[in-house]
């Protein structure tokens, strides 16, 4: 991975964080500190790229002025609403289980995540282990140093490329304590990797944790490969993705899934389809953000 590739897909997701932040109410998911991770050349640049696409797509909408084309751009965005919905489901559960005993939250690309300085209370009861590359990582820690921002004694970051490395050395190695309770986020992964990575992944989750901790990861239904059932503005994305060599790999039959991680020893304790999303994070909203149609939560019990 190139370091101007692996800081730019980051910073992208922060910046639309950000700008929901910043512009949109109500929250569907308040990270009020991502403004500060993006210099102002960096926020231009995203504004100009997003300003440009929506001209492309819509001139008349460009020429509504810049802070309401831009957040029709944001609206119309598969990313922004599904980055936003799957940040806050996660955290969400993350609070609920540490109510239950939790004491580690490991985050899996963890990318430009704020959670462990915008929720830094939490932090006096579990420990934050943020697992990504190491040019994501040395990027965003150099970015924290510029900004002063003070890392807690209990945040701990672990580089790991998960092309070459093995995620259960890298934790082992670390402070984690595969004894207590912990809760995974594994969020925009799980559909750019082979179906048997997916589970392998998750065994490994399970075989590193004590009984009862939990994963959360997001995925795409299997109709985003049916040609007469997929969104249009997802098989957009998905010719998108696959033009700058991200292809879509892997999606699961909603019905099934459940016997088919039991069947990998995994049990799946709930998950969030499409409505269900939309009823939970976007019921009465005046705007146009919606659940992505395809885009399903899931949580697994180890």
């Amino acid at each position: 991975m190139k370091e101007n590739l692996v800081s730019r897909t980051a910073l992208m997701a922060a910046y639309l964080r950000s700008f929901h932040s910043i512009h949109d109410t109500p929250k569907i998911f308040d990270d009020f500190l991502a403004h500060q991770l993006l210099t102002a050349e960096e926020h231009k640049s995203f504004q100009d790229y997003y300003l440009f696409l929506l001209k492309k797509i819509n001139n008349e909408l460009s020429s509504n002025g810049q802070v309401i084309s831009l957040a029709k751009m944001m609206q119309a965005m598969t990313a922004s609403s599904l980055i936003l919905s799957r940040s806050r489901y996660t955290e969400d559960t993350l609070e609920k289980a540490v109510q239950y005993g939790v004491k580690q939250y490991v985050i899996l690309g963890a990318g430009m995540d704020t959670f462990a300085f915008r929720r830094a209370e939490m932090l006096k009861q579990i420990a934050v282990f943020e697992v990504d590359h190491p040019d994501t990582q040395t990027f965003k820690r150099q970015r924290i140093a510029e900004l002063g921002w003070e890392c807690s004694p209990s945040l701990h970051f672990i580089p790991v490329d998960f092309t070459i490395d093995s995620l259960k050395e890298a934790l082992f190695q670390s402070s984690f304590d595969p004894t207590a309770l912990s809760f995974f986020s594994w969020l925009g992964v799980t559909y750019y990797l082979p179906q048997d990575v997916v589970f392998d992944t998750l065994r490994t989750i399970a075989d590193i944790t004590s009984a009862g901790s939990k994963v959360v990861f997001d995925y795409y239904d299997t109709d985003i490969f049916d040609h007469e059932k997929v969104h249009p503005l997802m098989k957009t994305a998905m010719e998108n993705l696959k033009r700058h060599g991200e292809p879509i790999k892997t999606a699961f039959n909603a019905t099934t899934l459940t016997t088919e991680l039991a069947n990998a020893g995994l049990h799946l304790c709930e998950q969030l389809d499409p409505n269900e999303i939309e009823e939970r994070y976007f019921k009465k909203r005046s705007d146009q953000y919606h659940a992505l149609g395809h885009a399903h939560f899931g949580c697994i019990m180890t």
